[in-house]
């Protein structure tokens, strides 16, 4: 309905400028929002307050005008109000939102979709985990926010690609390595201890077994440098399949993989610090290169070459993101721990430096994930060590409760995973709710069905039978979907997704204890079968958006 005041708003600054009552102005980008209070209209505008500047009169001047300038010929308007110091209040007939229900149903699954992304291509990187041990619980979250928001980003008309950076280079695998190499002696027989440092899970000793079972005693006797460089790098691969099938059974792929290791032997770290170099944007001293970082924002210098040679991290986040704009991406969204905040700056500055406009660089910090049962905390896996394992949260509760607990709250904020919660299959369990909704809406079809009732298509009903107060307000409800995918694929927040679809499966179960869908009056049956096959669409396309299934039956 938004569209439909804009249009009327445009004709109205026209008829007031014909007429006298305002200069030649265009209609200005301005909010158009439902307003809280419903005694406050359908709908509301600032328009008036935004035209007064321009136009150099008192807002309630050029506010009148516009009302009094409307031409409302198709009846859409019952009545518009101006309030305040120049807010325009509007109040649709009901006629006009029993069409826009029909409009609503005509769009059919792809409704909610958008094309303010079109010819504008967008990377997506997240997860991106070390592949030195299983993903966790934080892991987990972080997948389910980077999917949710790629598939914002589809919905809203963006060409969009997924990718994983693995970062198998530098101590972190080395430790692997070396773990690995203690823990195959032992399952050898040899009386070694596990490195200091060493990762304590028993997924390193699984490791060491399967690599026994293919490999024998070949490492035995080995140089031990030697060894754990190939034990870091195979055991980093076969820990990289299982991030893919865990990730796999969470119903998250990715176009491409990168490996941090390939893009130092195929000089992309490289040549980012020479680009660096070349723009005079480094210095050595104390014998390390440093990048002049503070010019563009950042608190401190960073080193990009340890004063022994060593790349440092922060060298490879410069090629790596150096060349994802080289591979032409017009935006690159990367989904980060909470725990990574400190370098957001380092990296525009980088951005900055290479001649890149960091406006289309955006990071999504994700809060850590405590997990709980029945509001005690759950404790670490024997398995992984010294973390919760994504892959026992899935094996408890399943994909899509996993999913969707990850999406109930702002990345910004801590998020408390209830495991029992997640079991329960009651109106307390948020996802339940919601699926329910749609199992709910399947049901009343098969009811219909066995009653003779045929399912109405666009031109097969009579929406003037829609005249309680919750099939309008259900209706206006479905209105606003794409404005609400519209907001969360602009703020990355898939979370508000996940709100509106706990609301309107709210007013829908509200609505179904209330009013018989299937009725004796066949008329007013179909026109009801319409509002909930609509209804039932936009519940399913709303948990398409954060990756969840709509079963038919539960």
């Amino acid at each position: 309905m938004k569209d439909t005041l804009r249009v009327l708003l445009e004709g109205a600054l026209r008829n007031a400028h014909d007429a006298g009552r305002l200069p030649d102005v265009e209609l200005p980008a301005v909010e158009i929002q439902v307003p809280r209070d419903p005694s406050h209209g359908d709908l509301a505008t600032n328009v008036a307050m935004v035209l007064g500047r321009t136009a150099r009169l008192q807002p309630r001047v050029v506010a009148d005008a516009i009302v009094a300038s409307l031409d409302d010929r198709t009846g859409v308007l019952k009545r518009a109000e101006v309030a305040g110091p120049g807010f325009i209040n509007f109040f649709f007939s009901e006629d006009a939102w029993r069409a826009r229900l029909v409009d609503i149903f005509a769009s059919g699954p792809g409704y909610g979709s958008l094309a303010i992304g079109k010819g504008v291509r967008v990377q997506v990187e997240f997860v991106s985990a070390n592949p030195t041990g299983p993903l966790h619980v934080g892991h987990g979250r972080g997948a389910a926010v980077g999917d949710a928001i790629a598939r914002l980003l589809e919905a809203a008309g963006y060409e969009v690609e997924r990718e994983y950076y693995v970062n198998d280079a530098g101590n972190q695998m080395e430790t692997l390595g070396r773990s690995l190499r203690a823990r195959y002696l032992q399952v050898l027989g040899q009386n070694v201890d596990l490195p200091e440092d060493g990762y304590p899970g028993e997924y390193v000793v699984d490791l060491a077994r399967e690599l026994v079972e293919r490999e024998g005693n070949r490492w035995l006797d080995a140089d031990a440098t030697e060894a754990a460089e190939h034990m870091a790098r195979w055991g980093g691969e076969r820990m990289l399949e299982r991030i893919r099938a865990d990730l796999k059974e969470l119903g998250i792929g990715f176009d491409r993989f990168v490996s941090e290791r390939e893009l130092r032997e195929n000089g992309v770290v490289q040549r980012g610090i020479d680009d660096l170099r070349t723009r005079g944007e480094l210095y050595d001293q104390d014998g390390a290169l440093w990048f002049r970082s503070t010019q563009y924002g950042d608190d401190k210098d960073r080193p990009v070459v340890k004063s022994g040679g060593e790349l440092t991290y922060f060298a490879a986040d410069i090629g790596y993101h150096r060349d994802k704009f080289e591979r032409g991406y017009d935006r690159v969204i990367d989904v980060w721990g909470a725990d990574h905040h400190g370098y957001i700056k380092r990296v525009e500055a980088a951005l900055k430096a290479l001649g890149r406009d960091p406006a289309a660089f955006h990071v999504v910090l994700v809060q850590i994930v405590n997990l709980t049962r029945d509001g005690e905390p759950v404790k670490m896996g024997k398995r992984s060590g010294e973390f919760i394992a994504l892959r026992d949260v899935i094996d408890e509760v399943g994909p899509d409760l996993a999913r969707f607990f990850f999406l109930t709250r702002n990345t910004d904020s801590q998020l408390e995973f209830d495991l029992e919660l997640a079991r329960r299959q009651t109106a307390e369990n948020p996802v339940f709710y919601i699926q329910y909704a749609h199992t709910r809406i399947a049901g009343i079809f098969r009811s219909a069905s066995e009653k003779g009732v045929a399912l109405p298509g666009v031109d097969r009903h009579d929406v003037s039978r829609l005249v309680e107060p919750e099939e309008i307000a259900l209706i206006q409800l479905l209105d606003s979907f794409p404005d609400v995918v519209e907001g969360a694929a602009a703020t990355f927040e898939p979370h508000r997704v996940v709100f509106y679809a706990q609301r309107l499966a709210g007013e829908f179960h509200r609505y179904y204890s209330r009013h018989r869908c299937v009725t004796d009056d066949e008329g007013l049956t179909r026109a009801r079968l319409l509002l909930v096959m609509a209804v039932q669409q936009v519940v399913r396309r709303a948990l398409e958006l954060v990756g969840v299934s709509a079963p038919e039956r539960m």
